[in-house]
Order: C-alpha cells, then structure tokens, then sequence
C-alpha cells in the first residue's frame, strides 16, 4: 500500500477491520500450570525462563486483584478464565519472516493497512510487527546492526542473547511480585521486543513495533526490554489496535528499560484498543547517574485502562519525563498517572497529564512522587489538565507525594474545565461548524503532547481523538 493510498484509507477503516482467524497453535483458556507448560514447550524455552514463569504463576495465584483504589476502573467483567492467553498464528518461521513478502496475505494486509511498512520504508531505524501472540516480522537496518545495535523479538532474544536476557528479564526492574498483572505477564509472556545498544551509540531514527490482536476472547502479554549502555541514545515507539468484538480482551503487556549512565531513552506509544479491551500493563525504567528517560504515551478505545510508567532515579544528575494524554467516552475508565521515584541527589523530574473525557466518560490522573531522605538538590513538577465535553463526564486527579528530604523543589498544579460556549461560538463566528470547533480546542489542547511524536504518529492521534469525538471508534 502506498503512502497516497494510506492517506487516502479511513481511518476507523484501518483499526477496526478484522481476519479470521488461522493459529498454529492456541492454549485452552485461564491461566493453569498445563497452559504456562504449553507456552514454553512450543517455544522450547530454556529451563531458566520455564522456572521464571512457573514462579511468576505461584505469585499470580497468592495475590489479590486490586479492588480497593478510590475511583479505579471495575475490574469486576474481567474474567481471567475466560481469556486465551496464547495463540501462534499460523507462519511458516517462528522467529518472524526475513523479507514482508513471506507473511501470509491476510497478515501483510492487516499491517499494511496500519501503515507499517510504509512507515519501515521512511522513517525508522527498524521494525517490529507481533500479530496475537508471536512477532511475525522483525528488520533492522545493517548500519545500526554493524554498530552493535540488537533489535529482535524477545523469543528470539532468549535464544541468541542469553545472559543480557537471564540477568534483566523481571528482575531488577518489574519483578512478578510487583503487582498481579506482573505476575500474570511473567508467567504467559510472550513476543515483544528486546533492544541494545552499545556504549556511545546513537540511534539517530526511531525504532518501532506494533502490535495487534485480530481474534476474539485473546490475551496479548508481549515483553519490552530496552538496554542503552553508557552515553547511548534511542528514541523506540510502540503502537497497538485490536478491532470489536462482543467478549473481552485483555492487554497486559510488560516494559523494562535500563537507562545506563548519561544515556537517553525515549519511549512512545500510541494505543487504540477497542472498547471491549482491558488495558493492564507494568512499564518501569532504571536510570542510572546523568541517564535520561522519557515516556510519551497516548491512550484511548479500550474499556478500561490502568497505565502507570514508572521511572527509578538511582543516580545523581538522573531525570525523568512523563508526558500522557488520555480520552475516555460513553463506558469507558481510562486510569493514567505516572510514578517517580528519586533515590539520588539532583535528579529532576517533570510530569504532565492531559485528559479528555465525553458522553459519560471518566479519565483520572493517579500518579506518585517519592523524594528520599539523601536526595538533595532534587527537583519534580506535576502538572494535570483535564477537559470535559458535558455534565455527565468525570475527571478525578489524584497526585500522592512522599517528600522525605527538605533541601528540594516540589510543584503541582491541576486545572479541570469544559469546553467553553464562549470559544465555540468564536470559532463558529470564524466559519467553522461545532463539531470543526470543538475538535481544533481539543487539537490546541493536546499540542504539547503531539509535538513530542514524529510527525506520523501526531497526525495519527489527532485523527484518532478526531474519531473518538465522534464516537466512531470501538
């Protein structure tokens, strides 16, 4: 598919179509020992990584879901029993085709209808694509691979970078005791991405994966694990859809990343899940002394969503960027935040969270910032905007802050509104119908969050809130 062509597709067109579907092989439903068995003989795992996900079910079964946080998404339709946590389409090679043209037809067009190999072809570095639960194609470009740099699925990754694997994978950074989603991950994860990149190596175009889950009642558990050595750089940007249907998904996807020293991270991702989707994932980093991290995240269509990137300040001079939008229409929870921790002397932190909420629709902010005694000379700014469409819509805010050390800046400021009547009607008086009106305030609201994306990806989102203002989506 050309880029005329893309251009030229509807947008609820491209995310909202779905395939039949064709598996290799796919588990029985809930989360058993015999289904954690059947993930990791059809891999052939390692015993390491097989032991690793039967101790991550021990702690998924010990632990209670969260039921009890002051406004937090009901949980209570998600039936875990219910849900099929692994399907392997039906590929010819399980470590993803060498070339797009070997994917089967149904597959290629799923993808080129998202516009992944046009964006392959102009502007990344490399490329991911995991279709339910296997990546299917994986590329990196040769002047980045002959740097050292490693873009692979994780399944992949397991295999030909073993010990780098062995000594990060839910260990350090999001062990399965963490939460029950963690432990749910760690036990039926599966494709994902793994990324390297060698001291003083940078990535000067941004890496991408992008994933789908095509079939009904399916669970998509798909691993990040990101390593950028000492003085490194690489910017890696996710996406993820998953068309209607009339029974529940369930994304609970997986994020480590290790900051090294006076290195830099970018992480961005765009999701529009369906309105059948719960969205339940764990993303942490590590930042190592002068490292940098930065989460851009963009999240909508689902029914609910619990999303808290969490970034660790373990060095001196280390700094953390949270930037997050999120839309919530007519029955939908979308439960974004963000959470710091700074463990160090002179580590600086900013976070800003935009929301939009419509037609019944909630959104909340609920975030955490912690200063430990020691961490002297530190800095963190909190800043919640949130707009809403109509009296029925909810917007909650909900900061929490731990300041254990006297010698630091700490700032926080929320504003809640509506869209005025009195901008509408100046932008009508300017020739613009409502619904144009009302999509360029929210367009100039968002604009702090869209300009930190590549051009593709803000173009995207903007047709995508678009869509959802219009309640075409999901």
């Amino acid at each position: 598919m050309s880029s005329e062509e893309l251009q030229d597709t509807n947008t609820e067109e491209r995310f909202e179509f779905k395939k039949e579907e064709s598996a290799a092989v796919r588990s029985g439903k809930g989360l058993t020992e015999e289904v954690v068995n059947l993930i990791s003989d059809d891999k052939d795992e390692p015993d390491w990584m097989r032991e690793r996900r039967l101790r991550a079910l021990e702690h998924y079964q010990n632990m209670p879901l969260p039921t009890d946080w002051p406004g937090q998404p009901d949980l209570t339709q998600l039936d875990i029993e219910e849900i099929v946590p692994y399907i392997r389409p039906d590929v010819d090679k399980r470590e993803g085709a060498d070339s797009w043209d070997d994917l089967p037809e149904d597959i290629q067009d799923t993808f080129e209808k998202l516009g992944i190999p046009e964006a392959e072809r102009k502007a990344l570095s490399g490329v991911g694509a995991q279709y339910e639960s296997e990546v299917v194609y994986q590329n990196m470009q040769e002047q980045w691979e002959e740097k050292g740099v490693v873009f692979c699925n994780m399944d992949e990754a397991v295999r030909e970078h073993e010990d780098l694997v062995k000594e990060h994978f839910m260990t350090s950074c999001v062990p399965p005791s963490d939460n029950k989603f963690a432990a749910l991950h760690g036990a039926v994860w599966s494709g994902g991405s793994f990324v390297y990149v060698p001291e003083d190596v940078t990535v000067e175009m941004p890496v991408q994966a992008y994933f789908r889950m095509n079939s009904e009642g399916m669970g998509q558990f798909e691993h990040t694990l990101i390593i950028a050595e000492k003085g490194s750089e690489v910017h890696y940007i996710e996406g993820c859809s998953a068309p209607k249907y009339g029974s529940h998904n369930l994304h609970s996807g997986g994020v480590e990343v290790f900051v090294g020293e006076d290195a830099h991270v970018q992480y961005s991702t765009v999701q529009n899940w369906s309105k059948n989707t719960y969205n339940l994932n764990t993303k942490r980093a590590l930042v190592e002394k002068g490292g940098r991290m930065e989460w851009v995240s963009g999240s909508m269509g689902s029914k609910a969503t619990m999303l808290y990137p969490c970034s660790i300040l373990k060095g001196r001079g280390a700094s953390a960027n949270h930037i997050s939008i999120a839309f919530a229409g007519e029955g939908q929870n979308i439960d974004t935040g963000a959470k710091v921790y700074h463990n160090a002397p002179r580590t600086n932190s900013t976070i800003e969270s935009k929301s939009i909420s419509k037609d019944g629709g909630r959104t909340n902010y609920r975030g955490l910032v912690q200063i430990s005694e020691g961490a002297t000379d530190s800095s963190t700014s909190v800043e919640c905007d949130a707009l809403m469409f109509d009296n029925d819509s909810v917007s909650d805010t909900m900061p929490y802050m731990e300041i254990d050390e006297s010698k630091v800046d700490v700032a926080h400021e929320a504003t809640v509104g509506k869209i005025g009547d009195e901008d509408v009607f100046y932008l009508q008086s300017r020739g613009l119908d409502d619904d144009d009106a009302k999509q360029m305030i929210v367009s100039g609201f968002i604009e702090p969050i869209t300009e930190e994306l590549p051009i593709e990806y803000a173009v995207e989102l903007n047709r995508l809130i678009e869509l959802e203002m219009e309640g075409s989506l999901g």
